[in-house]
């Protein structure tokens, strides 16, 4: 479905990607770590066209996203979740996730100012799929509350609905379980399991360990801007590689010892 091939960028005299070759299946749940700084966002950012690559191709669907503005992007059915929590705090949770759906609502300044039938119907099919998509997220008894009365955690969730809400075949999670404790790791987990079998096609960055290996079907390894390490959970977490791009060299430390019980968990 989606197709990095080459893909390098550059700002001035520091490279950041190099020759990132990427594939992810359709209908997988497909996996990017690395250590901070690796470039993993910046992958993100030229998926979704916030970025130009410096050279490479990228594909979507055997069609190229190079040069592409972010909005026709996402009508070509790319959505995607921010490391930072972006929604409308003022907002209720079923006006967050209605305003993702503004590119399917074709009802004309007419429609809108007259409330004619057609912006009603259009309007009440939009409140209808917007409780379904938050009762995806377990959020739908909170839909006429305002966002930012909403836990972390809950927060996170709402902006996953929002992205869905754009009707993506393609999901990019920007570390969906960044700040959330352990019980809500587990309940996004398995609701992210579902909407995968809905049909959608998953591609995160997460830093969680354990949430990656439990999750993803196959997994990208990027550091220094480079993929060092593609298979499945299992390869990569006895990936000689791997291990040494988290903890160093040194086997003998601590601390180091204690990160690859983590990358192995």
């Amino acid at each position: 479905m989606l197709k990095l091939s080459n893909i390098s960028k550059s700002f001035g005299g520091l490279h950041v990607l190099q020759d990132v070759n990427i594939e992810v299946p359709q209908g997988c749940i497909f996996g990017l770590i690395g250590p901070n700084g690796a470039g993993k966002t910046t992958v993100f950012n030229l998926i979704t066209g916030l970025l130009a690559p410096s050279g490479g191709q990228l594909t979507f669907a055997g069609d190229s996203l190079v040069g592409q503005k972010p909005h026709r992007i996402t009508q070509r059915g790319i959505a995607r979740t921010f490391q930072n929590i972006r929604i409308f705090k003022e907002m209720t949770l079923l006006e967050n996730v209605v305003v993702g759906m503004h590119r399917h609502m074709h009802y004309g300044p007419a429609g809108l100012l007259l409330s004619l039938p057609n912006f009603r119907s259009i309007e009440k099919r939009s409140r209808e799929r917007a409780l379904e998509l938050l009762s995806w997220v377990k959020l739908e008894h909170k839909a006429s509350d305002v966002a930012d009365n909403l836990s972390y955690g809950d927060q996170r969730k709402l902006e996953l609905a929002r992205a869905l809400a754009t009707e993506p075949k393609l999901l990019l999670l920007d570390e969906p379980v960044a700040g959330m404790n352990t019980g809500e790791k587990v309940d996004l987990m398995s609701e992210i399991e579902n909407i995968k079998a809905r049909g959608y096609t998953i591609f995160m960055i997460e830093h969680d360990m354990r949430f990656v290996m439990g999750l993803c079907e196959r997994i990208a390894v990027l550091n220094f801007g480079r993929i060092i390490a593609e298979g499945k959970p299992d390869e990569i977490k006895n990936n000689p590689q791997v291990i040494e791009a988290y903890l160093g060299r040194d086997d003998d430390d601590e601390e180091h010892q204690a990160a690859g019980a983590e990358v192995k968990a």
